[in-house]
Parts: C-alpha cells; sequence; structure tokens
C-alpha cells in the first residue's frame, strides 16, 4: 500500500518546512505531492530547496485556489490511497493511522476527520463553529447524509474514487462539491475524531465570511443542478 499525501499551499513559510517534516515522520509508506498555489511571501523559494526522496513539488504561476491544487496533484498521484494533509499546522499527522483505518478494514472508501467529534482542539471563534455547523446541516440536507464535519480540511479517499470524480472546482467549493460527488455516488463514508488546533487571522488564517458564502453556493451547485 502507497499512501499519497497531498499538500496544497499559499503563502506558509512559516510552516511549510515542519509540516512536510511531520509527514515525513509517520510511519506510512508514502508519497509526498507539494503542490504551491501562487506564493508570494518566500514559500516557493523555500520549496525549491527541499529535495527528498519521495517529494513531488508543482508550481501554480498565479493563486487558482485549493480546488485547483488538488486536481494538479491529483495528476500525479501513484498511492492506492489520497490525503488532503492542510500546509499550516491546524491538522496533525500523527492522526494518519487512525483516517486510514476504514478504508484498510474494507468499510469505507472516503473518511472524513471530524473536528466535532470529541478530539481534543483549540478553542477560537463562535462564529466559526456557528458557519460550519450550518454548512454542514444545509449538506446533509441535500446529500441525505448525516456528517458533522463537511468543511473539515483532513479528507482520505481510495485513490479511484477521487480519480473518478471529475472535480472541477478551484477554490474552497472543493469540500462541498467532493461531499456531494461521494454522496451521489453512493460511496461509503466514514468520519472519525481527529484533534485541531485552529489558527486566528494574525496567525495566517485565510478562511472569511465570503468563503461561508461561496460554500452555500457550490452546495446547491453540486447537488442539484
Amino acid at each position: 500500500m502507497l499512501v499519497s499525501v497531498i499538500i496544497p499551499v499559499y503563502n506558509e513559510k512559516n510552516t511549510i518546512e515542519e509540516i512536510i517534516e511531520r509527514v515525513y515522520s509517520t510511519a506510512i509508506p508514502k508519497e509526498i505531492i507539494v503542490v504551491d498555489d501562487g506564493s508570494t511571501d518566500g514559500t516557493k523559494e523555500i520549496l525549491k530547496t527541499i529535495n527528498r526522496e519521495g517529494l513531488k513539488v508543482f508550481f501554480h504561476d498565479i493563486n487558482r485556489g485549493k480546488g485547483a491544487c488538488i486536481k494538479t496533484a491529483i495528476k500525479h498521484v501513484k498511492g492506492d490511497i489520497v490525503i488532503i494533509q492542510d500546509a499550516d499546522l491546524e491538522y496533525d499527522p500523527s492522526e494518519y493511522p487512525n483516517l486510514l483505518s476504514p478504508i484498510l478494514e474494507g468499510k469505507a472508501d472516503a473518511v472524513y476527520g471530524s473536528r466535532f467529534l470529541g478530539g481534543p482542539h483549540r478553542v477560537l471563534f463562535f462564529w466559526h463553529y456557528v458557519g460550519n455547523k450550518i454548512l454542514t446541516t444545509f449538506s446533509n440536507m441535500l446529500t441525505d447524509l448525516n456528517l458533522t464535519d463537511m468543511e473539515t480540511g483532513y479528507k482520505v479517499f481510495r485513490a479511484e474514487v477521487i480519480k473518478s470524480l471529475n472535480l472541477r472546482s478551484e477554490r474552497f467549493g472543493f469540500e462541498p462539491e467532493v461531499t456531494a460527488k461521494l454522496a451521489k455516488g453512493k460511496y461509503r463514508i466514514y468520519e472519525v475524531p481527529i484533534s485541531y488546533w485552529g489558527r486566528d487571522y494574525l496567525e495566517g488564517k485565510k478562511i472569511t465570511w465570503k468563503d461561508g458564502i461561496a460554500a452555500l453556493w457550490h452546495i446547491i451547485r453540486h447537488n442539484i443542478f
């Protein structure tokens, strides 16, 4: 079994080296596919200095979005299982065994790491929590799923499944789109609890209320049209 870890990155010069090291420290056979999304803060230059076995790095000339990074990476996946790993250290690679377990046991085609199933987490923004619950509930209404965290950044897939979904979203629409397409395809989804060390805006968090509005549109678009 080979696991392909996809790391989309945009302007994360302070965390990119550490997240790559954390992923390398996990005791699983893996390749790491990093896609830099037009970074302007020095992230790109740092990536050009890293030379590790099993590391593939690709660069977008301009900022295109998380979904675009994932689509670029999928073209180069060689593994049997795909993990999406954010570059900002909010999600801990040491939890890969729990995330992989349902797929390895033949119980799931995709696994979502939920921030709302009792795992340890940093206490931050009330309205972010409310926004996540609204988006997840709205998505569940249209997909007939009972997810607790549709917007989680930790998603794991059997490689043939994610390759078959014909993903179109360029930016943060990836989360509702992939959820809608998994539901339409009747794929088996599991949730497992994860820890979560969320950042505040001074630390570099990029999600805004505008992304929440866009997510509502993507939920409608990919479930109804």
